[in-house]
């Protein structure tokens, strides 16, 4: 059976006509998500903001999460964003990033998505241990830290219910040349999250993982095109992601519809190693 939102989505006259009918499935939700500034997490904000949600935008960099707010919609009574700047990879900065977002909106997130992510590439006999950790760091622990502080703020009001999204990497199950470290940390998040869904379940805080393919961000500015067409020539769907394919799936899993879904890992990526 095919749920109300996605039905208008698909029949419903045009891909406008299907966001709108959806644009109140998260209303009167508070959603946190970090990397917001920029890539994937900057298109999770705006379409977490077109489906109701109000959101708190977080980057390490300010100015990146000012601008991103810039764009994310407004369209239902009391919905409101804001713009925070912490270094996930800190305890110190999560838990002052919390104490602020419980201060402005008067209550904690109930929907985290993790997208804060830095890559270090370099082959596995010349990458530095500083390389190695700044990775793990940012990208593992950073994840750690962000699930551990929404699931305990979340559990504080007395109140169960939450939806926690950790955004992977599809090389973290199959690998990369390069990224010894950056598959590492998203295998890494992948384990996290299925253990915090099985603890957290019991509280109706539900965990799951996005992993992308090649999508195009920020990060894939730096790739030759010639090595981006080659890697669109190995995916079936013929063509690199786009962050708004990854933000679809982020708003399915924050919202409802997928309300009996925790400790998966949903692949994003266009075919890639079927």
């Amino acid at each position: 059976m095919v749920s109300a939102g996605l039905s208008s989505l698909l029949y419903g006259g045009g891909h406008w006509q299907g966001i709108m009918a959806a644009s109140s499935r998260l209303k009167s939700t508070l959603a946190l998500v970090t990397g917001g500034g920029s890539g994937i997490g900057r298109a999770v904000c705006q379409r977490l903001s077109r489906e109701g949600a109000s959101v708190a935008v977080v980057d390490v960099n300010i100015n990146s999460a000012n601008d991103t707010l810039q764009t994310l919609s407004s369209n239902l009574p009391g919905q409101e964003h804001a713009a925070f700047t912490a270094d996930v990879s800190q305890g110190d900065s999560v838990g002052a990033l919390m104490e602020q977002i419980q201060s402005r909106f008067s209550a904690p997130p109930r929907v985290a998505v993790s997208s804060a992510g830095i890559t270090r590439d370099e082959f596995l006999l010349h990458l530095s241990e500083e390389a190695f950790d700044s990775v793990l760091s940012v990208n593992l622990k950073g994840t750690f830290l962000i699930t551990q502080a929404v699931a305990r703020a979340i559990l504080a009001t007395g109140q169960n219910g939450g939806s926690i999204i950790n955004i992977g990497s599809i090389v973290g199950k199959v690998g990369n040349l390069g990224q010894a470290n950056y598959a590492a940390s998203k295998a890494g998040v992948e384990g996290l999250t299925r253990t915090a869904a099985k603890e957290l379940a019991k509280f109706d805080i539900r965990c799951n993982t996005v992993l992308p393919g090649f999508i195009a961000t920020p990060m894939t500015d730096k790739v030759p095109q010639k090595v981006l067409d080659k890697f669109a020539g190995l995916i079936p769907m013929g063509r690199l992601g786009q962050p708004e394919d990854i933000a679809d799936v982020c708003a399915f899993l924050a919202s409802n519809d997928s309300r009996y879904i925790t400790g998966t890992s949903i692949e994003v990526t266009g075919g890639l190693y079927l």
